[in-house]
């Protein structure tokens, strides 16, 4: 995959006469940007979300797990690894029914687009032929369609674009200088490879990372670096905030400071400036407050609904009263 490529610098602004100003941001660039006062920080991440998006607008996404446990890589942060024991029990697909009745249920609560994850290295083709269903299934209720899966062979992203998969998501989940003390069961480069098989299929990239896993801050700015110079950037960046799970090598990771955890968001709008950035695993942690700033640092969507494939997540009461408060409105 080519890494050469650039983005729109967030200070540019297209005209008739002009082609906007692009470049590829720096590590030192991004660290630049966190080393900047937070109300600066948030100011400038605002000023560039409202460029793009409706400042108050936030896109509302559901997770299911439709295979949960039993994964062969050993993920250090992640209690659906096989090497790791988190008390999960290894669970087989989901039924086609099951996985309906709970996007409906979805879609009745305000949610736009259905995330379906599987616990797999990558998917046979057994296993990928009833995903499929799922996903032309999904699509047929007007939900939009995102599916996790892990890594894809040759002809598979053809196979999903072709039942209509609107998203993909495939984490990268670090910087490539940390990637190897988190992850040894494959390379960075094996995730970018999908990548590459997504867009050359013509479907969406859902890509982005987890901070919390005991980086350094110039591995966070790495991270933002890695995403924000991709071709084209993803069109919509996860930010997880890790939630340390017993029994995983991260289980006793030391939690980030919340502040920090904001300046991540922010500087993947700045960085991103017409990528949805989703405030995703870890808002439970954080609370309304923190939340509340992601939200002002130019986070604007969100995983809806009470469980993150393992992982709880406030329910959709909290976030309905927490977008009343807020003023903010689903899309």
């Amino acid at each position: 995959m080519t890494m050469t490529a650039t983005v729109a610098c967030a200070e540019s602004a297209p005209t008739a006469a002009t082609t906007p100003t692009r470049k590829r941001w720096t590590v030192a660039e991004v660290e630049a940007l966190f080393a900047l006062p937070f109300n600066d920080m948030l100011f400038r991440a605002q000023q560039v979300h409202r460029e793009h998006f409706d400042p108050n607008a936030v896109q509302r996404s559901t997770l299911l797990s439709i295979k949960t446990g039993g994964c062969s890589e050993d993920c250090g942060y992640c209690s659906q690894s096989a090497r790791y024991d988190t008390g999960l029990e290894k669970e087989t697909l989901l039924p086609l029914n099951e996985v309906l009745e709970n996007a409906r249920a979805a879609k009745a609560k305000g949610s736009t687009r259905f995330c379906m994850g599987a616990a797999w290295r990558g998917p046979k083709e057994k296993d990928l032929a009833p995903v499929l269903d799922m996903v032309r299934e999904v699509k047929a209720m007007g939900l939009e369609t995102c599916v996790t899966l892990g890594m894809l062979k040759d002809g598979q992203a053809e196979q999903l674009k072709e039942a209509g998969l609107d998203y993909y998501n495939h984490n990268i989940d670090t910087s490539p200088e940390f990637y190897g003390q988190i992850i040894t069961t494959h390379t960075l480069q094996d995730r970018l490879d999908t990548l590459e098989k997504v867009r050359d299929a013509g479907i969406n990239v859902c890509c982005g990372g987890i901070v919390g896993l005991g980086e350094t801050k110039k591995s966070r700015a790495a991270l933002i670096a890695e995403l924000a110079n991709m071709n084209p950037p993803p069109d919509s960046v996860p930010i997880n905030n890790l939630v340390q799970i017993e029994g995983t090598p991260l289980g006793s990771a030391e939690a980030i400071d919340p502040f920090d955890f904001v300046r991540v968001i922010a500087a993947a709008r700045i960085t991103m400036p017409e990528s949805y950035v989703r405030l995703s695993a870890g808002r439970q942690e954080l609370g309304d407050g923190f939340q509340a700033l992601c939200f002002m640092a130019g986070a604007n969507s969100i995983f809806y609904g009470e469980r993150l494939l393992t992982t709880d997540n406030p329910d959709a009461d909290a976030d309905d009263k927490l977008f009343a408060r807020l003023g903010l409105k689903s899309i």
